[in-house]
């Protein structure tokens, strides 16, 4: 099959190099070819002799075997590649392996690829079975000396330093060849052959000859044009079964090989980028730095050391924190590798959990420059609150992350974005400088971002259309829901043999809950308005937008940040959010005001109680003095009847006050109602204008930070 001549060169630095012939790795294949016959059973009277290298020459014709039949698996085939190549780089090794007593370590740096190396080791360097238990080389040590191999791959719950050591004791003691196979030695062999073992071998990587001599020893044939540089460094050996096969041409396995990295979702060209893709705020301003960096340093213009290695995500569920990573590699033309806490978890024991995180760091490093995102980060238990039998299993994942970011320096290259929707839940120690040290919040979409969420999802449909009411009644929604509702309203329209409607659109945000009642949009539109009216007077907020939804209505604004610091402008703010109230309680009969002002714990009654406990417990300007309690001690003050009394006072006072600013502004705060109701919405400028024609003060915007009515 093969004929050729083993030779391998060392750097001046010792550093193995790649045997130039790859002679040995021929040798391999071809042992594994003949092996794999032989193991079907199908041509009993092949013999495979013991001395791999008494079949350099094979001629095909001399054995009566149909050729197709002469192959070997394509994972199997790139082991025995890396493996012979690690052999062939150490002069005289492969002959101290069979023939002497000298102990081997096999980093394979991969969990899946620990089977394939002892099978490679068995079939193609000592040619017998070896003995990978310890009752298997008990039982055997009156009879003969058998060859120890330990085959760990961490998916054990004994796959740790601290067990076998007797073992390896007892087989140097007799003399015996020991040969330990582990993703990380160091982690999963025992700590006794680490510390006795004559040499430790690393797996290599496949590069674009090892690939070629795979596809050859599947196919027959090796590829007649170059390898795609791209494809070759995210390609696992776990990936070339799937693609590498028999009786196809090398072109065509590399055509299916790149539709099966494709899958993999490493990289996806058909996404957004995060240039395209609105309601980001600051982290869309951090990917975008980020993206401009990478490209830096992939020229050669940064060096890693200059760049943000590891954010934080931190928002509500469906606001996007994954799109934004996947949009920020598209955005970097980086490659991703997006995995889980709940992932990384899938494994019955503890062990395989932490080979499955130390996969994923290991697999972004081999593509770098790339990102690694983890999501539900909170998964992991922040070490302070264990208790009990999980203190240790979780202490290890705990610390190993903590060893895994704290190697990001050492893994040039790899950005690590954690999301979570508790950062409160997450180990302090994961948010210390030099690991996910910067936290990013991306909130809820405003209008304007769900305006332009909206636009993308519908392409090029309803073009012309006004999209502000649609993200007015679909305000406090995430960009996940916009794309539900979009799909869905196609997929209605779609059934119903027409073409998408606004309107189809506004009936699933409501869910396709009927519009409110008359009588009811009048009393909510004057709720509105009062609060429009007041706070603008009282220069508490400068009004952004005011609106109506299927449930009730909404006012937004932006707080004077200078009226929370005193007690006048505490007084204010409660005004403000008791205006609603006072416009009803103005302009419609008492049987008519609605419960609007109160109920939930965000009402603008619950917030207005809450200002006016803590100037009594909290900010020590209250009828009680200087007095501060803590938060649970302030709840109970409210079971006494004299700080009732007081709280209330306030309130009322408020109150009456919001409704005299309004029956001074009746007309303005009328007009108001009515376009509102007429509307659906009001935005700043069109606020300003009725109240420019009608006339009612107003102040002008300072500095400012996000308020919101929710009634």
């Amino acid at each position: 099959m093969w004929s050729s001549e083993a030779t391998s060169s060392t750097s001046p630095t010792g550093t193995s190099t790649i045997p130039s012939s790859d002679a040995l790795a021929r040798v391999f294949l071809e042992q594994l070819a003949r092996s794999s016959i032989a193991e079907d059973n199908l041509f009993p009277g092949i013999e495979i002799p013991d001395d791999p290298f008494a079949t350099i020459s094979y001629d095909p014709s001399a054995v009566v075997v149909p050729a197709d039949r002469l192959t070997v698996r394509s994972d199997l085939a790139a082991v025995a590649v890396l493996l012979a190549r690690s052999i062939e780089a150490e002069p005289g090794l492969l002959e101290e392996m069979r023939c002497g007593t000298l102990s081997v370590t096999i980093a394979t740096r991969n969990s899946e690829l620990v089977g394939l190396v002892a099978r490679v080791l068995r079939t193609c360097v000592f040619a017998t079975e070896v003995h990978t238990s310890p009752k298997q080389h008990l039982a055997s040590c009156g009879k003969r000396a058998p060859r120890l191999t330990l085959v760990r791959d961490g998916t054990e719950r004994g796959h740790t330093p601290d067990k076998g050591n007797e073992l390896v004791v007892s087989a140097i003691h007799e003399l015996r060849q020991i040969i330990g196979i582990a993703p990380e030695p160091q982690r999963y062999l025992p700590r006794d052959l680490m510390r006795a073992a004559d040499l430790h071998l690393v797996l290599g990587n496949l590069d674009e000859s090892a690939l070629r001599l795979v596809i050859e020893a599947v196919t027959g044939t090796t590829p007649t044009g170059p390898i795609d540089h791209d494809l070759v460094s995210v390609v696992d050996v776990g990936d070339l079964p799937l693609a590498i096969r028999k009786r196809q041409s090398p072109e065509e396995c590399l055509k299916r090989l790149s539709e099966i990295i494709r899958n993999k979702r490493i990289s996806d060209d058909g996404g957004p980028k995060l240039e395209e893709l609105s309601g980001y705020g600051k982290a869309k301003d951090w990917g975008l730095n980020l993206a401009a960096d990478l490209a830096a340093y992939k020229r050669g213009r940064l060096d890693w050391a200059s760049i943000d290695k590891g954010l934080l995500l931190d928002g509500p569920p469906g606001v996007g924190k994954t799109q934004f990573a996947k949009a920020l590699a598209r955005s970097a033309d980086v490659p991703i590798v997006a995995t889980s806490v709940a992932q990384w978890n899938a494994a019955s024991h503890l062990s395989g959990t932490l080979q499955a995180m130390r996969t994923d760091f290991a697999r972004a490093t081999k593509l770098a420059p790339s990102i690694l995102f983890v999501d539900e980060l909170d998964g992991i238990s922040d070490r302070a609150r264990l208790q009990g039998e999980y203190v240790e299993y979780w202490s290890q994942i705990v610390n190993l992350l903590l060893e895994l970011l704290d190697g990001i320096d050492e893994r040039s290259g790899v950005v690590v974005i954690g999301a979570t929707n508790h950062p409160d839940r997450i180990d302090p120690a994961i948010r210390r400088v030099g690991r996910l040290d910067r936290t990013v919040t991306i909130e809820r979409p405003d209008t304007d971002d769900l305006c332009k969420i909206i636009r993308f999802h519908l392409k090029q449909d309803l073009a012309d259309a006004d999209l502000v009411p649609l993200a007015l009644a679909g305000r406090g929604g995430t960009g996940a829901d916009v794309e539900a509702w979009v799909r869905r309203s196609r997929s209605l329209a779609r059934r119903r043999n027409r073409s998408l409607t606004a309107e189809d659109i506004l009936q699933e945000i409501r869910g396709h809950h009927p519009d409110i009642p008359s009588q009811l949009r009048h009393a909510i539109a004057i709720h509105e308005s009062g609060h429009v009216i007041v706070g603008t007077i009282l220069g508490c907020y400068q009004p952004d937008m005011v609106w109506l939804n299927q449930v009730g209505g909404r006012t937004s604004g932006r707080l004077e940040s200078s009226d929370v610091y005193t007690l006048a402008g505490l007084d204010n703010l409660i005004t403000t959010l008791l205006a609603g109230r006072a416009a009803e309680r103005t302009f419609l009969d008492p049987t008519e005001v609605t419960i609007g002002a109160g109920g939930g714990n965000n009402s603008d009654l619950a917030r207005a109680t809450e200002i006016a406990l803590n100037i009594e417990s909290a900010f020590g300007l209250g009828e009680h003095g200087l007095l501060h309690l803590p938060a649970i001690s302030r709840e109970k003050m409210l079971l006494d009847k004299s700080v009732r009394t007081t709280i209330k006072r306030r309130l009322n006072d408020c109150r009456q006050r919001a409704q005299a600013i309004i029956q001074s502004n009746r007309a303005t705060t009328l007009a108001i109602a009515d376009a509102l109701k007429r509307n659906g919405y009001l935005d700043r400028s069109t606020i300003a204008q009725i109240m420019s024609q009608q006339r009612a003060s107003h102040l002008a915007k300072i500095n400012v930070t996000e308020y919101s009515s929710t009634e």
